[in-house]
């Protein structure tokens, strides 16, 4: 490609939370006059049609999608598989590289860069085959990647195999952080040495750190010790902090209510029944794309909500293809009705960033996802915290404990909460005492998250100089 128009190839990992950012990044992308193919398998296609309709220059390219004995027929997208689907899709996407290698050397004029998504470190391979460079695209935090990249290097072991509690400490990391091995990253946790699959993933991870750089989706002011830290581990200064990085048109309502699916209430209504209500009233409840609570899980917060007397949004999905249905995401009966005109139940998917955005929302109850984090420090929106898995218990950590944005609720995917205490610290996060110290909190890293993303930011400085440097190595590369 010509020196002003690098030519790149994205390559999203088939789960919500890893899919919109990438996608949103890409059309950053397009805007600074990159040229863009995105693959995806045909099941992912219909994701790519907002940015699609908006960037018609961007092109696709759609492989089959490869046969694995875990993942059911017709499924291509972790948000249809329980949390430990994302093993097998990992391992299983790394069957494309062939078929990746045969369209390169088939293509007129190949990309000059890939920019693939942290669980697809094979990709690293495809590049340094081809002699092309390969930047990892972290739809996580510095802090968690940091704890991830040493876990992966260091292969750190259990002195009692059986203990779940034996905390594994990172000294080398700012802050020192230690966690019980429970809640260290799920994928680490399954290693199994000397399986394939296992083996796969460890070589995608040191694929990663071996990479030519990291764009991570967060921002200076919230994580610049983790991303210093990361620059001096891995040698280079080529890692770009350019978030939050926000859906295009995001003001658009209709554009930002079918984002990520159907939802049983429309978009218009959630939004009217908030217009009803008083500013920074309402507790919205909603644990990620992927999470599913227990039958029991479900109870118990639902008599919270009632028993803590708040306004609520509870969004709620329901048993997924690898989940026993009759144990999971059923609401109790007697719910709906005892708590109506205080409450709302949305099914299936919300309009979260458009619910977190409206001046009711007075505090969010989430699982700590990376995007719902974004989202609601953008928002200005303090948070009850109940991380499950994968990178949410460095997260809630970071609200928690360094900025004090998020008081703690509930900790684990299969943990039950005590509804009395959870009615008692839903009720508190609307009117407690400390709620105008947190608010105020929130809203002082909003503005800096806004302010870095506008001309002259932080983060608007970074992607300028990502792109600048995509330039630059597309001159120096003979495809």
């Amino acid at each position: 490609m010509s020196e002003n128009h690098p030519h790149v190839l994205i390559l999203p990992y088939p789960a919500q939370g890893h899919m919109l950012p990438l996608l949103d990044f890409t059309h950053q992308l397009v805007n600074n006059g990159v040229a863009i193919t995105i693959l995806v398998t045909p099941k992912n296609l219909p994701i790519l049609d907002h940015l699609l309709s908006r960037n018609p220059s961007i092109k696709t390219l759609v492989l089959p999608f490869p046969s694995h004995p875990s993942i059911p027929a017709g499924v291509e997208n972790v948000k249809d598989l329980p949390a430990s689907g994302f093993r097998s899709m990992m391992y299983n996407l790394g069957k494309l590289r062939d078929p990746i290698l045969e369209w390169f050397r088939n293509h007129p004029s190949p990309p000059s860069t890939i920019i693939s998504d942290m669980l697809l470190g094979f990709t690293h391979e495809i590049a340094t085959q081809l002699g092309i460079r390969r930047y990892v695209f972290s739809t996580s935090g510095a802090l968690f990647l940091s704890v991830v990249y040493s876990l992966w290097r260091e292969m750190p072991k259990r002195k009692n195999p059986n203990d779940e509690n034996e905390y594994f400490h990172f000294p080398n990391i700012p802050n020192s952080p230690k966690f019980p091995f429970w809640q260290l990253s799920p994928i680490y946790r399954s290693h199994v040495e000397g399986d394939p699959s296992s083996e796969f993933i460890r070589e995608c991870y040191l694929a990663n750190i071996a990479s030519d750089g990291i764009v991570f989706n967060t921002f200076m002011e919230l994580e610049n010790v983790y991303l210093d830290h990361l620059m001096k581990d891995l040698g280079h200064n080529r890692v770009w902090s350019v978030g939050p990085v926000l859906p295009p048109g995001e003001d658009d309502v209709s554009g930002q209510s079918n984002r990520g699916g159907s939802s049983s209430v429309l978009t218009s209504e959630i939004l009217a029944w908030l217009d009803k209500c008083e500013d920074h009233s309402v507790v919205y409840v909603c644990f990620g794309s992927q999470a599913v609570l227990t039958n029991k899980q479900m109870e118990e917060l639902a008599i919270a909500l009632d028993k803590s007397g708040v306004k609520f949004i509870l969004s709620a999905k329901r048993a997924l293809k690898g989940h026993a249905s009759n144990d999971y995401g059923v609401i109790p009966s007697w719910f709906e009705e005892k708590v109506a005109g205080r409450g709302l139940v949305v099914r299936d998917w919300s309009p979260q960033v458009l619910i977190l955005k409206h001046q009711a929302i007075g505090a969010f109850l989430t699982h700590c996802g990376w995007n719902s984090t974004l989202e609601s420090l953008i928002a200005g929106v303090p948070m009850l915290t109940w991380p499950m898995g994968a990178d949410q218990f460095a997260n809630a950590n970071l609200l928690v404990d360094e900025h004090e944005v998020a008081i703690r609720a509930c900790e684990g995917a299969q943990t039950v909460p005590n509804s009395d205490e959870l009615a008692k610290l839903l009720a508190e996060a609307v009117q407690g005492n400390n709620v105008e110290e947190r608010r105020l909190r929130a809203s002082e890293l909003r503005k800096v998250a806004i302010n870095g993303i506008k001309e002259g930011g932080n983060s608007f400085k970074d992607l300028a100089a990502f792109v600048k440097h995509l330039r630059e190595e597309a001159t120096k590369i003979e495809v």
